[in-house]
C-alpha cells in the first residue's frame, strides 16, 4: 500500500461517521464548478453515493461528462475520479447496503436503496486540495 492511499483510507475512516459530503463537480457545459451536499458511504477507500434522481441528477450528468471531482470531508478537501458502479454487481450491493445502513430509520430508505444509481469516487493520487 502506497503513502497515498494509506492517508487516503485514513482521511474517508476519519470522517465516515459525519452526515454530509461536499460534492464539486464541474458542469458540462459552462465548466463552472457545482457544490452539493450530499449523503455518502466509505469502503475500501472508495467514497460512495447514490443518486436518487440516477443519470437525470445535474451532478452526475457532469461527472460523466468530467469525472474529475473535489470531495470535501471535514476540514480537508481532496481530489477524485467519481464512476458509475456497475449495475448488480458485489460493489452495485456494498455501495447500497452502506448508504442505506448509515442513513435509515426504519424502513423508509427501502425503496431510495433498490432504485438509485450508485456512484463511486476513488482517490488514485490522495492529493489534498
Amino acid at each position: 500500500m502506497t503513502e497515498a492511499t494509506r492517508n487516503t483510507q485514513q482521511w474517508l475512516t476519519q470522517w465516515a461517521d459525519e452526515p454530509y459530503a461536499y460534492l464539486t463537480t464541474a458542469g458540462r457545459r459552462s465548466g463552472r464548478l457545482h457544490r452539493i451536499e450530499i449523503w455518502f458511504g466509505v469502503d475500501d477507500g472508495r467514497l460512495y453515493l447514490l443518486s436518487g434522481g440516477r443519470e437525470r441528477s445535474d451532478w452526475v450528468r457532469n461527472l460523466q461528462a468530467n469525472a474529475d471531482v473535489i470531495v470535501e470531508l471535514g476540514d480537508e478537501s481532496r481530489t477524485g475520479v467519481a464512476r458509475i458502479v456497475q449495475a448488480d454487481s458485489v460493489e452495485d450491493q456494498r455501495a447500497r447496503e452502506l448508504l442505506v445502513e448509515k442513513y435509515r430509520e426504519g424502513d423508509n430508505l427501502n425503496e431510495w436503496g433498490q432504485t438509485s444509481l450508485p456512484v463511486a469516487i476513488e482517490f488514485p493520487d490522495g492529493t489534498l486540495r
